[in-house]
């Protein structure tokens, strides 16, 4: 009979990083040394992904704001993929 985390213990032997959940965490954690409980849940620790970059021409026109889709970008902001927050903002010359 195959064991019920085959997989995420095969995956662990070749050198991936394992995380666990159980039952009223609130979140996966990393396991350094799973123990392989048949209780708890275990995957293979997802990789990041990439932050994504949105470039922009942000002015003003008298006192509004204004975007020019025309015009060589300014403003450089960056987002985190996973929580959709921005993480920086760089104004560029």
């Amino acid at each position: 009979m195959r064991h019920k985390h085959a997989d995420e213990i095969i995956a662990w032997a070749n050198g991936a990083q394992i995380q666990l959940y159980q039952i009223g965490m609130d979140d996966w954690i990393d396991a350094p040394t799973p123990l392989w409980f048949e209780v708890t849940q275990y995957r293979v620790k997802p990789e990041p992904k990439p932050d994504v970059e949105a470039l922009d021409y942000v002015g003003i026109y008298s006192v509004y704001l204004a975007k020019h889709f025309d015009r060589t970008p300014n403003l450089k902001l960056t987002f985190d993929v996973e929580t959709c927050e921005l993480k920086s903002a760089e104004v560029l010359k």
